[in-house]
């Protein structure tokens, strides 16, 4: 690829490229600029996290209020170092991402429950609950 046109001045091609932002540029002129208005670092697509929306960020509603996790069995799950070694697994972490953000929970729940691994996680997450009863 080759030289773009200068993002700030719009009249010259680039020879630079903002180290923050990656935005093209001609000139120190140009530069200082760009530079006025503050920039972010660009993050490749690779190395954006999966989880976009925290928890905390959404409401969610249940049917049975005694289904809802209690804070010391929520800290326990967190403390058991088998359940944070099964999350290292980047496919586990995609199974439960796909299962968050879907619109039909319940129907992808059921398919990851037909894999091996997402089982054995369940398991121990349920585990870890019941023995913190």
């Amino acid at each position: 690829m080759g030289p773009r046109q200068c993002e700030v001045c719009k009249a010259a091609q680039s020879k630079y490229k903002c180290p923050t932002c990656l935005s093209p540029y001609c000139s120190l002129s140009c530069f200082k600029t760009h530079k006025e208005t503050p920039c972010e670092k660009t993050v490749p697509a690779e190395e954006k996290t999966i989880f976009p929306i925290s928890p905390s960020q959404r409401s969610i509603q249940v049917d049975e209020p005694s289904q809802v996790l209690q804070r010391t069995q929520l800290e326990s799950i967190v403390l058991c170092n088998e359940v944070c070694d099964a999350l290292k697994d980047e496919e586990l972490r995609k199974l439960i991402y796909k299962i968050d953000s879907s619109v039909a929970t319940e129907s992808e729940l059921d398919k990851a429950m037909e894999v091996e691994a997402f089982r054995k996680f369940t398991d121990k997450v349920l585990s870890t609950i019941n023995n913190q009863d």
